[in-house]
């Protein structure tokens, strides 16, 4: 995929209000330590995430990304009634339908004639939805476009921990301790044609690779709303995760350098889906990508499923780490397995 017209022209970012430490969940899991002779302290150890953040009790998806989507389009100079596609992209929904977009798009205020759906793709549901819109722009079809997502691991980490705390089994735990990385937040990106802006990031292609044959090493439902209706369940294979998704990677950036013509050392800075402190060390260590060209958020937002990568790229932005002319990737995987990786011109 190659692009000639499409640019990231802002970003937009709601954090979760509840602080929850690895120590605050250890705390609830007591007594499973206690059976299985853990010590405290090994949640933090085995993930490298200190803390991460949940919404209040009750919390729509709707309100998050509202919210988000608004620092967005205020972070830019784009007109409400020139975006023509509104994407919601995240993994927790509200219903089956109607689209949780459609919510989005009402609060937003977006023209009646904008396009308005979601998309569905594991962790990967923002960025499919930047390529679903870049698709547009360069088309001629819109002038500018918003994704959006709001993702809450509250229910589900709350549920994990009773089922762990009844079964006091280390097969469980082994299943479930990826969950337990989970943390909430919502995150908007906007983009826009040249026709329209001239200002922001440019977008220049990207690669799309599949492993579809681990589609079970991760799943979580069965149900798609948030909060659900019933219970919930998430189990991880994490090494197969880490292993399948990490050939998947290699593949998947060998594919990407050689389709933006990428030279040596580049890209210059990259973002990358947040996992943890393993996931970040071994793909890295894979790519052959220095540790000070990554900028990383999970030690204290733990994993926002398709939150994570531009609330990251966000923060990133204003904390300054990228520089004028900087090729950045944006290296996302999701459960499936999918692996997706952008080029931006920063």
């Amino acid at each position: 995929m190659l692009y000639s017209k499409v640019h990231i022209e802002s970003f937009g970012y709601e954090l979760a209000p509840n602080v929850i430490t690895s120590e605050d969940l250890e705390r609830r899991l007591e007594p499973l330590y206690a059976a299985l002779n853990f010590q405290k302290g090994q949640l933090e150890t085995i993930t490298g995430i200190r803390e991460r953040r949940f919404w209040d009790e009750g919390f729509s998806m709707s309100e998050g990304a509202i919210s988000a989507g608004k620092k967005a389009i205020n972070n830019s100079n784009i007109p409400v009634e020139n975006i023509g596609m509104l994407i919601y992209g995240g993994v927790c929904r509200e219903n089956l339908e109607p689209a949780t977009a459609c919510a989005v798009a009402d609060g937003l205020g977006l023209s009646h004639g904008a396009h308005i759906f979601d998309i569905s793709n594991a962790c990967l549901g923002i960025l499919n939805g930047m390529i679903q819109i870049a698709n547009a722009i360069e088309l001629g079809q819109i002038k500018a476009g918003l994704v959006v997502s709001c993702e809450s691991a509250r229910q589900i980490v709350d549920s994990t921990i009773e089922r762990l705390l009844r079964s006091k089994n280390m097969d469980m735990f082994r299943k479930t301790i990826a969950t337990l990385t989970g943390g909430s937040g919502a995150a908007a990106v906007l983009l826009t044609g040249k026709s329209v802006s001239d200002s922001g990031h440019v977008l220049q292609g990207g690669v799309i690779k599949n492993a579809t044959e681990h589609h079970k090493l991760c799943r979580w439902g069965p149900d798609t709303g948030i909060p659900a209706s019933g219970l919930h369940m998430m189990e991880t294979d994490s090494v197969g995760v880490l292993k399948n998704g990490v050939a998947l990677g290699i593949e998947t950036f060998r594919d990407f350098r050689k389709e933006l013509s990428l030279s040596e050392g580049k890209p210059d800075k990259i973002i990358c889906h947040q996992v943890g402190s393993a996931h970040q060390k071994t793909i890295l260590e894979s790519l052959g990508i220095p540790k000070e060209k990554d900028f990383t958020t999970y030690q204290y937002l733990g994993n926002i499923g398709t939150v994570s990568l531009p609330i990251t790229a966000a923060i990133a932005s204003e904390r300054e780490f990228f520089e004028d002319d900087d090729l950045v990737g944006f290296f996302g995987i999701g459960s499936g397995l999918n692996c997706l990786m952008l080029g931006i011109k920063w």
